[in-house]
């Protein structure tokens, strides 16, 4: 049976909806960092702060009824209430603040459209199993737990202007602190004329998924899935995001660190040897900071005994472990040298779920990582943010988890469920 066409604005929709919120008396303590950036160790230290984290929903469990699990508790928060469903339909006006913070935007249902319109540009590819859990888990809750992050270049103009005149002169909502310092305010926009200019104003842009790659391409597979069962236009057809005017407000673009448990340090560095300059450094510091200052591709290996800082990769090897098909920028990008070369011709592996540990943007804990698993951690630079837009913008997407945008929004501020959105 042939699926029917999906719906498919032709520009950035940003609808209202009903927003689902903790009613609890320490709101800070129920909310989370993104699902991708909790460890094992963090989950127990969330229940700790309090039985409602907003963790039980967004990782609930490793076992086969983990996800029934997660939608009996939504199920039992909203009807004891633990959370609350707001009486109108809204458009959320966010701000994060804190020491070098600040960061203001709208959270609201993004319209789904389809990809070949490019209204939504992803710039980095996605893993499979990451995508199937949270589908699994987002059509059993049938809810979006946690919104992704856009970014659009609105230049100051009539959405941006009202997110600053709402954050400064309006009562917040919601004004917590978490324990990392960060102040968290939420006001809700529902003046049917704010609504119109702002749906009027953002229609014509287009966005760059910073945050959320994964999330986004549950969004749209679930929306293939509802249609073919023939249920038709329905909330399946939006999903929850945050979006930030990014010239009002430039993103943090941070790095994301490997580590290989399988992989000695000292085996790494020799095999290395063949194809790269290697550096050797007494003490990780030195490394670093001979990283921090060198002008090309370059890695530090790091874990138990000396670090090894990688320059100067032979240029004839790396040209051959390219793709063809992609244009000279992405082949330049280190993140493009590490997938493409590094891992998988100098150490015979793929930069996937199976062989490679994922560390957002601290190296030291990267390093203990490797240490405690006799592994090597490959601390690698950040990308451009020019880098980045200029391959989306090209069609192109970079390797998965290339880039950690920030700051990124606090979990469990405001929900969105198909019941209510």
């Amino acid at each position: 049976m042939a699926i029917p066409e999906l719906p498919s604005p032709d520009g950035l929709v940003l609808h209202p909806f009903r927003g689902v919120r903790f009613a609890v008396d320490d709101l800070a303590a129920v909310t989370s960092p993104p699902y991708d950036l909790i460890s094992q160790e963090d989950v127990q230290d969330l229940l700790d702060a309090h039985s409602n984290n907003v963790v039980r929903l967004i990782l609930p469990g490793v076992d086969q009824h983990r996800y029934a699990e997660a939608r009996e508790t939504l199920l039992s928060w909203l009807n004891s209430g633990v959370l609350v469903i707001d009486d109108l339909p809204a458009l959320y006006v966010y701000e994060q603040s804190g020491p070098g913070v600040l960061l203001r935007g709208l959270i609201g249902d993004l319209g789904l459209s389809d990809p070949d319109k490019r209204i939504v540009l992803p710039h980095e590819n996605v893993m499979p199993g990451t995508v199937a859990d949270r589908l699994a888990l987002m059509r059993t809750t049938e809810s979006n737990l946690e919104p992704i992050f856009l970014l659009y270049e609105g230049n100051g103009g009539a959405t941006s202007r009202l997110v600053d005149e709402v954050a400064t002169t309006r009562t917040p909502l919601v004004d917590v602190r978490t324990d990392d310092g960060i102040a968290h305010r939420l006001w809700t926009l529902t003046d049917p004329a704010e609504l119109d200019a702002v749906a009027s104003d953002l229609y014509g842009h287009r966005a760059l998924i910073a945050d959320g790659h994964h999330r986004y391409a549950t969004y749209l597979a679930l929306q293939r899935d509802y249609h073919a069962q023939g249920r038709g236009p329905g909330p399946w057809d939006y999903g929850l995001a945050l979006l930030v005017d990014s010239k009002a407000y430039p993103p943090e673009l941070k790095a994301i660190h490997r580590v290989i448990p399988g992989l000695p340090l000292q085996e790494a560095a020799a095999r290395a040897k063949g194809a790269w300059q290697v550096h050797d450094f007494p003490h990780v510091d030195e490394a670093l900071k001979a990283l921090a200052s060198t002008v090309g591709p370059a890695f530090v290996l790091a874990g138990n005994g000396p670090s090894h800082l990688l320059t100067d990769p032979d240029p004839v090897q790396v040209d051959h472990a390219m793709p063809p098909s992609r244009s000279a920028r992405w082949k330049s990008l280190v993140t493009s040298i590490l997938s493409e070369f590094l891992l998988p011709k100098v150490w015979g592996m793929h930069d996937d779920e199976q062989s490679v540990r994922i560390v957002h943007h601290d190296p030291a804990l990267a390093i203990r990582m490797a240490r405690d698993q006799s592994g090597t951690a490959v601390i690698v630079p950040a990308l451009t943010v020019e880098d980045v837009l200029a391959i989306a913008a090209g069609g192109e997407q970079v390797p998965r988890k290339s880039t950690s945008f920030g700051p990124k929004p606090r979990t469990g501020l405001v929900l969105r469920t198909f019941a209510t959105g």
